[in-house]
């Protein structure tokens, strides 16, 4: 089926508005990562967290929509983005400081704190020194779990819509991203946190604390998100004018 230009343009407009959601949120998650920690009810989240679940939408729009080579490429071009942040933090943790500072530079302590990273300050930290030191282990914990739980994702949503021939929107919605958010919870944690448990740090029972806190939150996400996932499929079929044949390809 030959589609218009108008229509092709449309697809990857809407192609790179999903992309550019999913990557923000994504970039929110390793830049603001574990800077500070939020209340919500019982549960304690890291305060990158709270975009993340909103990444396993738009990927499950562009599975749906777009196929698994379209999905899979995003996820690629994440990976890479988490690549080009670590780099980029790392060169500036490396370069040396102006000897001119503006007054908000340095943090000035009442006492000694161990960084996340292990380092000791004292007396006053650079304002840098204390993001990188909070945020390069979640972006490398992040990264680690981003590989297993977007590939996860994007595999079981297709493993379900062949499994469905296609039918059941809410299955291949809710069972691709309630495993793949259990994966990312459970690995993201472990790294950012294991060295700190094995250290002695943190306890046990506040590590699994983190996980469930983390899972529940985005449990709550995915199933809160079935409704704009199956709004959208269903808006933007036809507005990119998919036709049944073209989404059949998908499965």
């Amino acid at each position: 089926m030959q589609v218009s230009d108008e229509i092709r343009e449309r697809r990857e407009r809407v192609f790179l508005i999903l992309a550019g959601f999913f990557l923000c949120a994504m970039t929110m998650l390793n830049i603001i990562g574990i800077t500070r920690f939020v209340q919500i009810g019982p549960m304690a989240l890291a305060v990158g967290v709270l975009p993340y679940p909103l990444t396993f939408l738009c990927t499950d729009l562009v599975s749906e929509l777009y196929g698994r080579a379209r999905a899979n490429f995003l996820v690629t071009v994440g990976l890479m983005l988490n690549g080009f942040i670590i780099l980029t933090m790392w060169i500036g943790n490396l370069m040396p400081s102006a000897d001119v500072q503006p007054p908000w530079q340095l943090i000035q302590l009442a006492e000694d704190i161990a960084l996340p990273n292990g380092d000791m300050a004292s007396h006053s930290v650079e304002l840098y020194s204390l993001l990188y030191a909070t945020t390069s282990g979640a972006v490398l914990a992040s990264m680690i779990a981003y590989i297993a739980a977007q590939y996860c994702d994007v595999y079981l949503f297709h493993f379900w819509k062949r499994l469905t021939k296609g039918k059941h929107l809410w299955l291949r919605n809710n069972g691709s991203t309630l495993i793949s958010q259990g994966v990312d919870s459970f690995m993201v944690i472990v790294v950012t946190f294991g060295a700190q448990f094995i250290a002695g740090a943190m306890t046990g029972g506040a590590l699994l604390v983190l996980m469930a806190s983390n899972y529940i939150f985005k449990l709550c996400v995915a199933m809160a998100d079935t409704l704009p996932f199956y709004a959208g499929v269903h808006y933007l079929k036809r507005y990119l004018a998919f036709s049944d044949e073209e989404m059949a390809r998908h499965i």
